[in-house]
């Protein structure tokens, strides 16, 4: 993986509009599912808290996706600007994937960024929670990558 640092705009200091074009461009990237590309928008040496699991670096990153999304499988992520401020950016995601027994959740979360000045993400701090679901209760139904632009966003959907 290259430690290459390709700067990554929108650039800090956040606006209203910068900061949800980054929450969107994140959103997009993990729909992807290409942990190689997703661990791009990170430092080199960025840190993450992730439930238990803290990477450091883009090579532990990219092989904490590669089994995340190995055990979570079909998984929809819709993500939404909670604050920012200059280099930081707030945000409250839902997504939902289903384990290989078939049995689908939903996970709800909060995560706290922080950006260096070439707009990569230094700093991520992950709280998440599972519910269990049924199939029928899903919301998030899009085919593989990124959410349409006419897909309802976490508050329109009352979550």
């Amino acid at each position: 993986m290259s430690h290459a640092v390709q700067p990554r705009p929108p650039f800090p200091p956040f606006t209203e509009e910068t900061a949800r074009q980054k929450v969107r461009m994140a959103e997009n990237a993990w729909n992807g599912r290409d942990p190689d590309k997703v661990a791009l928008a990170y430092t080199p040496d960025s840190r993450w808290r992730n439930r238990s699991e803290f990477p450091v670096g883009r090579e532990q990153i990219a092989a904490f996706l590669k089994r995340k999304w190995a055990r979570e499988l079909e998984y929809r992520l819709i993500k939404e600007l909670w604050a920012f401020t200059e280099n930081r950016i707030a945000v409250r995601f839902a997504y939902e994937w289903h384990d290989e027994k078939g049995q689908w959740y939903r996970s709800y979360g909060n995560e706290n960024w922080e950006f260096s000045a070439e707009g990569l993400m230094q700093v991520r701090h992950a709280s998440i929670n599972d519910l269990p679901i049924a199939a029928t209760e899903r919301l998030f139904h899009w085919e593989h990558g990124p959410r349409p632009e006419d897909h309802p966003g976490l508050s329109e959907l009352g979550l």
